[in-house]
């Protein structure tokens, strides 16, 4: 679990789907259910979140390193280093790393979906990619609406 103090880049607990590493620097457990924050990884040509829209939380990107093409609500959105995207509640939305090499970002949920990340990584350690609907199904126990 994430750890108290200073966590360095990469570290924390971290988990994967998708293609990319998941790196939790606050967990639900830590910060009563307000807020998770992940460092994630994005690989080029990594497979995208089906797009959807969180009924229960806000998310925010930060991104560090790369190149993000983020969707939201029908609308493309490039993004590079430094840049910033609040998606709101209920907003529809689906990212991915538009570049030729890795990107990071930090990404943030409102109140916390750690729990949602641990049972995404589950289904993904199958070493075979799961069907669209099984993420759907996982999806929507968690508060997550098809867009």
């Amino acid at each position: 679990m994430a750890g108290n103090g200073v966590i360095p880049p990469g570290a924390g607990h971290t988990l994967t789907a998708r293609g990319s590493i998941m790196a939790f620097k606050a967990v639900a457990e830590q910060t009563g259910g307000d807020f998770s924050l992940m460092e994630r990884t994005l690989p080029p040509g990594g497979r995208k979140p089906p797009a959807h829209r969180h009924v229960n939380c806000s998310e925010a990107f930060f991104i560090l390193d790369g190149q993000i093409s983020f969707t939201l609500d029908g609308t493309d959105l490039p993004g590079g280093p430094g840049d910033f995207l609040l998606v709101p509640r209920g907003a529809a939305h689906t990212f991915g790393n538009a570049g030729t090499g890795e990107a990071r970002l930090l990404v943030l949920h409102a109140p916390a979906m750690d729990a949602y990340f641990e049972e995404l990584h589950r289904l993904w350690a199958s070493g075979q990619p799961p069907a669209t609907q099984e993420e759907r199904a996982l999806m929507a126990r968690f508060g997550m609406e098809p867009a």
